[in-house]
């Protein structure tokens, strides 16, 4: 097989890696331009985290650590065959892993379920990047002990500067303190409640993104939470999937993805 790159437009730089990070090329064979555009987001949330998976650039690396591949495309049996040749780790999405024991997930492409495949498919453990790697602030305010350690632990994977708020005044004194790149903001706080502490941070830092959490998602809630300036909403419990967009969406890093043929 021959490598042909396609340009692509990076939105975004991925954040400074050091050294000891673990860096694994991947080859992707297939999948729909659509398909790509998201496959580029997953890349950028991997920038954030070890071991750190990047596209394969023939220029750049040796050779790929893992081939990708789109499982229901019609060359796929003959792309396998000419890795199985050479060697070298292999994932699958698709309907069928074509009868092989390759590691595979169905479509649609969702980022826990790619991130935990390509992990899976060369047997690593996910882990946190130093502290030293952080780039991009981010602010959680929430009064629930739970939901504050469940977006730690999310968060902690990539790489964010991240600060925890419990009250709606706290909120409010750290984005003056603070550039926040997205809030995450509970709806229900004691005091001043969301909608306020939204309209006083949009005001002051209006390139801020703000995500509202809340259980309120009636079509009323959501036409306040839009007129107090939010950008999108997570209703509680906040699910992994929904968040890992959230994150690609409002602090975005995009990779180019060059075709494999």
């Amino acid at each position: 097989m021959s490598s042909v790159q396609i340009a692509a437009q990076a939105e975004g730089s991925a954040p400074p890696i050091q050294d000891d990070v673990r860096t694994c090329p991947v080859a992707v064979i297939g999948f729909s331009a659509s398909e790509r555009v998201a496959l580029g987001s997953i890349f950028g949330l991997s920038a954030r985290r070890s071991p750190r998976f990047v596209p394969f650039l023939p220029n750049e690396h040796k050779a790929p650590e893992l081939y990708l591949i789109d499982a229901d495309d019609e060359r796929c049996d003959a792309y396998l065959k000419a890795i199985t040749a050479k060697g070298g780790a292999i994932a699958l999405v698709g309907a069928s892993a074509r009868g092989t024991s390759h590691p595979i997930v169905p479509r649609p492409l969702m980022w826990t379920r790619i991130l935990k495949l390509f992990d899976d498919a060369l047997r690593l453990a996910p882990g946190p990047l130093a502290a030293a790697t952080k780039t991009d602030r981010v602010l959680v305010v929430d009064d629930s002990l739970a939901v504050r350690k469940f977006m730690e632990s999310r968060l902690s994977l990539y790489g964010f500067d991240v600060d925890y708020a419990a009250s709606g005044e706290e909120a409010v004194s750290f984005a003056a303190a603070k550039k926040y790149t997205c809030v995450f903001l509970d709806v229900i706080l004691p005091g001043m409640d969301g909608y306020q502490v939204c309209k006083l941070v949009k005001k002051s830092r209006s390139r801020t993104s703000i995500v509202m959490l809340t259980s309120k998602s009636s079509p009323f809630d959501r036409i306040r939470g839009t007129m107090a300036g939010c950008d999108a909403y997570l209703t509680k419990p906040v699910d992994e999937e929904k968040l890992l967009e959230a994150i690609a969406k409002f602090v975005p890093v995009h990779v180019p993805i060059p075709m494999i043929v």
